[in-house]
């Protein structure tokens, strides 16, 4: 597909990888996420890469999660469900596994390389998304940096500075330590300090490492892809919060990662992959147990046309 990101101005390429900033693209002329074709792709989906979850969200925007299962619904099926109620799906590894999406990906992140200076992803790893009219995605950090693509609907999302009062470095090392989920404590006064983008089918938004987030959909049935990129720099400062993670436990001083020298945080990185291989660190996040199927048994927002 020729020209699939649009060009940049001056301002969008200074600003790539320091500020959020969002841009054009031609995901949607692809028809690749039309009814039909994600009704296919949902039935052929592998079950271990299908997540499907519910989040409930209190007056002061505090949340919880249940995560379902598909259990035996048609794509179709699922589909209608998610158009009806509260539930957002993620199919993970959708440069693999959904097989003409993965060579758009490429291409898309291509176009971004050859106007984002310096800009070299080293690994993709592609989530397509797909969530209710009135879903939310609670206030949370990924540890890759992020391009969301979005494709059908309505969103809103907010964007909070990567600094210590939003994402505190300790909360990352844990979140690379997988002793919590990327999930944040969160404080509606926090909103101050966001920058809100409205964001339609063809826009993508491309926000700093580690920036905290928050997304609402508003009122329709939505489509996004998600795409989580590595870049060298983005895996040694990983890398360095792994290790750092590992040391503020035994006691060590830990430095603040905005003044850690770059060959430091190579040190820091190097010696994260032996401390990984040595499995000092208990995964805490590694057994979440899904509560409901979608069907009869299933929260009521959760249930499909067919039943109800």
């Amino acid at each position: 597909m020729p020209d699939l990101i649009a060009a940049w101005s001056p301002e969008q390429k200074n600003a790539f990888g320091k500020t959020p900033i969002t841009f054009q693209h031609k995901l949607p002329e692809s028809r690749l996420f039309e009814d039909e074709a994600l009704a296919r792709v949902l039935d052929a989906y592998p079950a271990e890469l299908y997540d499907i979850n519910l989040f409930d969200f209190d007056a002061d925007g505090q949340h919880t999660m249940r995560t379902g299962a598909r259990g035996r619904r048609s794509g179709r099926e699922v589909l209608e469900g998610v158009k009806e109620g509260r539930i957002w799906v993620q199919l993970r590894r959708a440069e693999s596994w959904y097989p003409k999406l993965g060579p758009l990906i490429e291409e898309a992140f291509a176009g971004i390389s050859g106007q984002a200076k310096g800009f070299r992803p080293i690994q993709l790893n592609g989530q397509l998304i797909l969530s209710a009219p009135g879903a939310k995605v609670p206030f949370h950090a990924d540890a890759p940096g992020v391009v969301l693509f979005h494709l059908r609907g309505r969103k809103r999302i907010w964007i909070y500075p990567p600094d210590e009062t939003h994402m505190p470095q300790k909360g990352m090392e844990n979140i690379l330590l997988k002793q919590q989920t990327e999930d944040l404590p969160y404080r509606r006064e926090m909103d101050a300090a966001a920058q809100v983008f409205d964001l339609e089918p063809g826009l993508a938004a491309a926000w700093p490492l580690h920036a905290p987030h928050r997304i609402e959909n508003l009122g329709t049935f939505n489509v996004s892809l998600s795409v989580d990129y590595q870049t060298w720099e983005s895996r040694l400062i990983n890398g360095a919060h792994y290790a750092n993670g590992v040391f503020r436990r035994w006691g060590l001083p830990v430095a603040a990662m905005g003044k850690t020298p770059a060959l430091a945080r190579a040190a820091l990185w190097a010696a994260s992959l032996g401390l990984k291989r040595a499995r000092l660190v208990e995964d805490r996040i590694k057994g979440f147990e899904r509560s409901f199927e979608l069907g009869m048994d299933a929260p009521p927002e959760t249930r499909l046309r067919a039943e109800t």
